[in-house]
């Protein structure tokens, strides 16, 4: 890894670890497609092992204010779509695991602008889960499942939930991961090289918050995911 990638990714990092703990979900859908860009090797696995550690940062700092009870049926869900993800990763080459990230990313912008708000029932919860389950371990994007079901919850109560669902679902995909072989000594050392960038995104996210309009934050992330994904695919695509 160059000087100039190792800035790109830690920007990255830091950028996706404030959406994180603003909006409850970020680092994934931003993360995944540069990461793949600079070194496939690095998706799923160390944007995962990097979203779980934001993740708990923020439920100790929210907890308190989750539905449990929701995310318990989330998790329900999550668990046949870790089993699916994580054979994705293990039989679907490294080409077409890059072009299905960017089509996650992509996916989940239209259906974000499109408006679409499912009641949180427990049958979507459910669903909502299995499909974040695929999602996550296969691409480490698993959030625009559980947004769009939860996007009725607001502030605290919103990041709790979230943080709660997306620690328990990450740390199931990543033991998947490792039972499949995609965990290895590599995967740890550049999560370790990271880390730093992702607590400066912690560090940073509460200020920032306090003086970012939630709205434009969210559409900007949107553009940056996007943009990211366009590139992945135009490199997939060229090679």
């Amino acid at each position: 890894m160059s000087g100039g990638e190792f800035a790109l990714l830690s920007l990255t990092v830091a950028i996706g670890a404030v959406l994180q703990v603003s909006v409850g979900f970020g680092l994934g859908m931003i993360a995944a497609p540069v990461f793949s860009l600079v070194d496939p090797t690095l998706a799923p696995a160390v944007v995962l092992l990097l979203a779980a550690g934001v993740t708990a940062a923020v439920l100790a700092r929210e907890g308190g204010g989750a539905d449990l009870r929701g995310c318990g049926w989330a998790l329900v869900g999550r668990v046949p779509g870790v089993v699916a993800g994580a054979l994705l990763v293990v039989f679907l080459p490294a080409r077409y695991l890059a072009l299905l990230i960017a089509g996650v990313v992509l996916a989940g912008v239209a259906a974000s602008a499109a408006g679409f708000a499912p009641r949180p029932r427990r049958s979507s919860v459910l669903l909502a889960g299995m499909a974040s389950g695929v999602m996550g371990t296969a691409t480490s994007i698993g959030g625009p499942p559980m947004a769009m079901v939860w996007q009725r919850l607001t502030g605290p109560r919103l990041r709790a939930t979230m943080s709660a669902f997306f620690l328990a679902g990450s740390l199931m995909s990543l033991a998947a991961l490792a039972a499949a072989g995609a965990v290895d000594a590599h995967t740890l050392r550049r999560t370790a090289l990271l880390a730093p960038a992702a607590i400066a995104g912690v560090l940073l996210a509460r200020p920032l918050t306090r003086r970012l309009n939630a709205h434009r934050t969210r559409t900007a992330a949107m553009g940056l995911a996007v943009a990211g994904a366009v590139g992945l695919v135009a490199q997939q695509l060229s090679a």
